[in-house]
């Protein structure tokens, strides 16, 4: 027989060989022997890398979001650079400053598109003296003049014309004309072609014709901001009242400004876009505004301009230390459901790899007794992970990142890469530890491992208890972060050694019982199922993390909405409060007639004097803030509140007589200030009476905050002694009270005209702030302009409904003077923050994910052990076991470990509370200033116990009716060896 070229020698028998051997390639085999293990396990990469890669970029676009309406709600005289100079009477220098000044951002922050505000102002409104115009005590009211660059483009002419420099000798001696705001002209009293009186000077008589008048297209638009009120009129002073506008002048005017305004100033306000600005620069971003306030910029600026007497001035570097401050506040508290998250990840990951190892052994401990190397095979695991694991990872991460723009991508993709590369090397690395047989030892390497875990453990919370938790705004503390996982982690290690003893327990007590299945069905959840000889504790951990970060987590909310609640009463002084306008009474029936709004449980009436002293102090008299009240409804709205709580019983009694003392009491700041005996209160009005301390209070509903002087006097008494003392002039309530309702009840009892206090602003509604109802604001946040007020003073923000023409069309609005408060609206309001907003949705879109792991480690555990279980259940149903009673086994088997882990990581996250608890202050959270500690609440953690361990649970009676339907005949093959 002839041997073809190349095949080689012919075999006995005639048998010719192939012409080479080539092994079929190892990837496309596997995944085409399991294409639904390969789909799955994509499917299961996709959603981890896709979470790992989402939740960097949430969490920076969240910060981004809060630090800009953090910013925004200061508005454009907090956000803006203010520059002043000396008046140099010229408009197109004015124009080429402005133009230096926008043209020279920083790096990391760049200026409106809106462009500069600038132009020249008087430096003092002067009072005008025309008879007839409006004067609400008695003062004249007072015309700053300006000069606007681009008021045209930001205001319509309504009537005359716009001013002009004037011609011939009216340009320099006539009155200098002006255009002023109708609505302004209208309060005031101002008509058109009127010659304004300005006094005299040492040059003359100083006049303004006013030859328009305008109105702004938008009142709110920021060109107005911090401008002295020309697009309106504004009630100004303290004590006595006067109004007060600004009216613009032509360009060439500008030389007759400084006889108006007792000198001129050139000035220009440049608003920063807000919109552009990242919270990981502003430390960068403040170094740079640093420069343009005192530093280099603005030595480089003043020569670029030729202004050497250039002052640049801005309150943004005292709002980014506050910004920062926030977040770094809140960061620790907003990485635990992430943190939670990753946790139950990895491990899902961990099990995923587990089990596929566990499910191949006999595989691969086949090919290495067949010569295959470990590298190579190694190799080939790698290969195979990859053609799975890297597409879905990178569509994973591409879908995350269009999903979630952010300028920031390094933590997304390292958070992603970090994932991915446990998915690709899990499997690998748990191969590679697979022995051709058990050996001896394994048990106390895992104890090892167990005990430094504990000890790792161990030494946090002692870390913790020794130092507390590291202050807001040192940086996220890592210990806050890790401790609630390394609990949950030492809780599972245990969990995993005493499940099995207290199982078997429990399996004992069934078996002395009737029946089987019980018995059988916790024997085998005692000794493992799937060919294993022990539960697996990855199972376990997945649920315990997932526990554990929502139960932490879920109570910080709980006591964040608790503590927002508490401060919004504190500062209204119970759940709704009405004040009447200062000097004036509430509406003559209102305490009779709020017995018929719905929802309050208690009321009470006061009267508050804040002009009221105290004689016999150490100092001779002593200011105070009396409150004449009803002792027992007083009391009864203290205990409430919870501030100031005392027995109404002390203020009861006192001796008859003009002159006799009466039981009061005393604030502790005041009762120190005592000399002793019975000193004397002097009203307003030059009433007298004598008190007698009957005791001392920290602090009062009626006032906000602690630490002022204030006495608390019975109204019998004291009425008694002081006739002409006045109806109340405070209101406070307890229950669910409609703020709708009662406006309406306000709106209805209180005179149309009703008198307007000496501070405030009549027109505008805007009441004087009584000490027992002043605006909450957080402490650490700015209440007034800012430091370059003196350079450039931002006129004060009108509250909403500020402008007449518009408040009779606001349905809630009520009486000028009178302010309407419910801790209610309080509390939503102090929880719009953003800042708190983002950290909440994070935390639940965590636990979400949380949870959905868990249920994952829980059911892939299932499904592993699915096979051997549904083959024992057709055996059993050969010897006559009932479907229902195989149903009853596999939940016997499975639920012990769900409920078990569920338990444990209540506990877990209980000890966490009770561990970290006292040093947490969650003032950034609330929004306002509370009390630092947190007590672990049992309700949060069990409803989170309840809800997981409900969800697992379904999981599991879910795969178990499935497994339940399996038929016999495809369960009992000849030759199974399962």
């Amino acid at each position: 027989m002839t041997t073809p070229a190349g095949t080689g020698t012919p075999r006995p028998g005639g048998a010719r060989p192939n012409a080479a051997h080539r092994p079929a390639p190892w990837v496309r085999t596997r995944l085409s022997a399991a294409p639904l293990t390969a789909l799955l396990t994509a499917a299961l990469v996709f959603g981890t890398v896709f979470l790992a890669a989402a939740f960097p970029r949430a969490l920076d676009r969240g910060t981004d979001d809060a630090l800009r309406e953090f910013l925004r709600s200061r508005g454009p005289a907090w956000t803006s650079l203010f520059a002043s100079a000396e008046h140099h009477y010229d408009a197109g220098d004015l124009d080429q400053v402005a133009a230096k000044l926008a043209a020279h951002p920083g790096e990391t922050f760049r200026f409106a598109g809106s462009g500069p505000v600038y132009g020249a102002r008087g430096d003092k409104q002067r009072a005008v003296l025309n008879p007839g115009l409006a004067r609400p005590d008695g003062l004249p009211p007072r015309i700053g003049l300006l000069h606007l660059h681009g008021l045209t483009d930001h205001a319509t002419l309504t009537a005359g014309r716009w001013p002009t420099a004037g011609v011939g000798p009216s340009a320099t001696a006539g009155p200098v004309q002006v255009a002023l705001s109708r609505n302004a002209a209208g309060t005031i009293g101002i008509h058109l072609g009127d010659v304004l009186d300005g006094g005299s000077s040492s040059d003359g008589a100083v006049r303004a014709e006013v030859v328009g008048l305008y109105t702004a297209d938008d009142p709110d638009d920021p060109y107005w901001a911090d401008l002295p009120c020309p697009e309106k009129a504004c009630l100004q002073g303290a004590g006595s009242s006067y109004w007060t506008t600004g009216g613009v002048i032509d360009a060439g005017a500008l030389p007759r400004l400084a006889d108006w305004g007792y000198g001129a100033t050139d000035f220009w306000r440049l608003p920063v876009d807000t919109a552009t600005l990242r919270a990981d620069r502003l430390p960068t971003t403040g170094r740079e505004i640093a420069a343009y306030v005192a530093g280099p910029t603005a030595i480089r600026l003043a020569e670029l301009t030729g202004r050497q007497d250039l002052r640049i001035s801005s309150a943004l570097p005292r709002l980014f230390e506050q910004a920062a401050a926030r977040q770094a506040a809140a960061a620790p508290l907003t990485a635990i459901g992430p943190a939670g998250l990753a946790g139950v990840g990895a491990v899902v990951l961990c099990l995923a790899a587990a089990l596929t190892a566990d499910r191949r052994t006999t595989e691969l401990r086949l090919l290495r007794a067949r010569g295959g190397s470990r590298g190579g095979v190694l190799l080939r695991l790698l290969g195979e992970g990859a053609v799975t694991v890297l597409p879905a990872a990178a569509a994973a991460t591409a879908l995350a990142f269009w999903l979630l723009p952010a300028p920031r991508w390094t933590g997304a993709a390292l958070a992603a890469l970090a994932t991915t590369l446990l998915a690709l090397l899990g499997f690998p690395a748990r191969a590679a530890l697979l022995r051709s047989a058990p050996r001896a030892g394994g048990g106390r390497r895992r104890l090892v491992a167990e005990c430094a875990v504990l000890a790792v453990t161990v030494a946090a919370a002692a870390e913790v208890r020794r130092r507390g938790v590291v202050p807001p705004g040192d940086g996220p503390d890592p210990l806050l972060v890790a401790a609630p996982l390394l609990l949950a982690l030492t809780g599972g290690l245990l969990l995993a050694r005493l499940q099995p003893v207290l199982v078997c327990v429990l399996a004992r007590a069934a078996g002395r019982r009737r029946g089987l299945i019980g018995f059988l069905g916790l024997a085998r959840a005692a000794r493992g199922t799937g060919g294993r000889p022990r539960p697996s504790v990855l199972p376990v951990l997945a649920l315990l993390l997932a526990v554990t970060t929502a139960g932490f987590g879920a109570t910080v909310l709980d006591a964040v909405d608790g503590a927002r609640l508490r401060a919004a009463r504190g500062t209204v002084g119970g759940d709704a409060a009405v004040s009447a306008p200062a000097g004036t009474a509430l509406p003559p029936g209102f305490t009779t007639a709020r017995a018929a709004l719905p929802g309050v449980r208690t009321a009470t009436a006061v009267r508050s004097e804040s002009e009221a002293f105290v004689l016999g102090a150490d100092s001779g008299s002593t200011r105070v803030t009396a409150l004449i009240v009803d002792p027992r409804e007083y009391a009864e709205l203290s205990r409430s509140v919870g501030r100031g709580e005392f027995d109404p019983a002390v203020l009861a009694g006192g001796a008859d007589g003009p002159d006799a003392p009466v039981p009061a009491l005393f604030s502790a700041e005041l009762a120190r200030q005592l000399t002793g005996g019975h000193p004397r209160l002097r009203m307003p009005n030059g009433w007298e009476l004598r008190a007698t301390a009957a005791g001392t209070l920290q602090e009062t509903p009626a006032l906000e905050g602690s630490g002022r002087r204030f006495i608390v006097l019975p109204a019998g008494p004291a009425i008694a002694r002081l006739p002409h003392l006045g109806g109340p002039n405070l209101w406070f309530a307890t229950g669910e009270v409609d703020e709708r309702q009662l406006r309406a009840l306000v709106r209805r009892l209180a005179a149309p005209g009703a008198a307007r206090g000496s501070t405030g602003d009549a027109g505008t509604g805007t009441p004087p702030a009584p000490a027992s109802a002043s605006a909450s604001v957080p402490a650490s946040e700015p209440t007034s302009a800012p430091a370059s007020a003196a350079v450039s003073p931002p006129a004060a923000a009108p509250l909403p409904g500020s402008d007449p023409a518009r408040a009779s069309t606001d349905p809630d609005a009520v009486p000028a003077g009178y302010l309407v408060r419910t801790s209610a609206a309080l509390a939503a309001e102090l929880a719009g923050d953003p800042l708190q907003r983002s950290a909440a949705r994070l935390f639940w879109a965590a636990v979400l994910g949380a949870a959905g792991f868990a249920l994952l480690a829980v059911l892939l555990t299932l499904l592993r052990a699915a096979p051997e279980r549904v083959a024992l259940l057709a055996r059993l149903r050969t010897m006559g076991l009932r479907p229902r009673q195989g149903l009853a086994l596999i939940i016997a088997e499975t639920l012990p470990q769900t409920l078990a882990a569920a338990a444990g990581g209540g506990v877990a996250a209980l000890a966490a509370l009770a561990l970290l608890g006292p040093a947490i202050d969650l003032s950034v959270l609330v929004g306002a200033p509370v009390p630092a500690g947190l007590r672990p609440a049992v309700p949060p953690v069990l409803l989170q116990v309840l809800g997981l361990a409900g969800l697992v649970s379904a999981g599991v009676l879910a795969e178990a009716l499935i497994a339940g339907r399996r038929q016999i005949s495809t369960e009992l093959r000849v030759g199974d060896q399962r």
